[in-house]
């Protein structure tokens, strides 16, 4: 089987290029690659005006597997996925059960081999149970293909667990994936604590409860010589100090979405409960300081934070409302829409 894709702009950045040209695959693999192909085929198709890329990756997303079905699967997530262009992504352990065992990590990767749309990788929990109080079994998890490891939804709060764990992951060589947001700061707001929270009166969270945080996870990167990888960061404040760290040579990488890349917490002003995310939609200043930590490199990957709800779930009033919404099948566009 030949497919000649004609006329489309390829960008891989692994090899440095970005040009319109044409692509014939054969059974799978590229065979050819330049300008103005010939070769007969048995399917041609006119990309003239589109992006040929390799597949994305999404190192931070929810597939809702197991016990959240309701939400989403990783049928239907990976569908999502392949939609989008995105050819990978890695899900959170924020499940029920949450993902801390080798059992629950084994039996995810055996259904996403047989039914999912897309590659999944599937990151551990850091504590048993997201609870913050016990390390999760994540050497076992390691051995059965876990890719990372993070209480994702939740902050470790014990800054002793936490220094324990990152020690711990060096030894198999993992990162640690840090929801780094402070939840004495973060737990009586519903947004971005600014002008458009006073305005509208909805009580704020402020950033700063994201810049302690990540300042923690950076320092305990620094002492134990971890990967720690700060994920969703929204903050102008977090993201300088991951610049600061970085500088220092700290083993530190950070994510940013695409919805904290092109909406501000003006999106909140008619209380629509599609809006609310944490962290939340920030100020027009903190979302031009992620779009510099973009292009300085500060940030290593632009996610979706992809976390679906049931729509009875989000059809509430904006205060009790969970947070979240979908990216994987426009996150692509978005992007190459209002970022490029």
């Amino acid at each position: 089987m030949k497919t000649l894709i004609k006329n489309g702009r390829v960008v891989d950045p692994s090899q440095k290029l970005d040009a319109v040209m044409d692509i014939l695959v054969e059974d799978g693999k590229i065979k050819a690659l330049g300008k103005n192909i010939a070769e007969a085929a048995d399917e041609v198709f006119d990309a003239t005006g589109l992006v040929v890329t390799p597949g994305l990756i999404d190192v931070h997303t929810h597939m809702r597997e197991p016990g959240l079905e309701a939400k989403e699967d990783i049928i239907s997530g990976t569908k999502a996925a392949a939609a989008g262009g995105v050819t990978t992504v890695a899900c959170m352990p924020n499940t029920k059960p949450v993902i801390d065992t080798s059992i629950v990590v084994s039996g995810i990767k055996e259904r996403a081999r047989e039914e999912s749309y897309a590659n999944v990788e599937v990151i551990g929990a850091i504590s048993k149970g997201e609870k913050g109080e016990e390390l999760a079994e994540m050497g076992d998890m390691a051995e059965k293909g876990a890719m990372g490891f993070s209480d994702d939804g939740h902050y470790v709060k014990s800054s002793r667990l936490m220094v324990l764990a990152a020690k711990y992951v060096t030894a198999f060589d993992k990162p640690l994936l840090c929801h780094a947001i402070d939840p004495e700061l973060d737990s009586e707001g519903y947004m971005h604590e600014g002008a458009v929270s006073a305005r509208i009166g909805v009580p704020g969270v402020p950033a700063i409860s994201e810049d302690i945080a990540v300042a923690r996870d950076c320092i305990i990167a620094e002492y134990t010589g971890a990967h720690v990888h700060i994920c969703h960061v929204a903050s102008k404040g977090a993201i300088d100090i991951i610049r600061q760290a970085k500088k220092r040579g700290v083993n530190v990488t950070s994510e940013v979405t695409v919805h904290h890349l092109t909406l501000t917490d003006e999106a909140c002003a008619d209380y629509n409960s599609a809006t609310r995310v944490n962290p939340p939609l920030r100020s027009a200043d903190h979302v031009q300081a992620m779009r510099e930590a973009v292009l300085d490199g500060t940030v290593d990957a632009i996610v979706t934070d992809h976390s679906p709800h049931a729509p009875e779930e989000k059809d509430v009033e904006f205060r009790y409302a969970p947070n979240g919404f979908c990216g994987l099948e426009t996150s692509l566009a978005v992007m190459l829409t209002d970022l490029y």
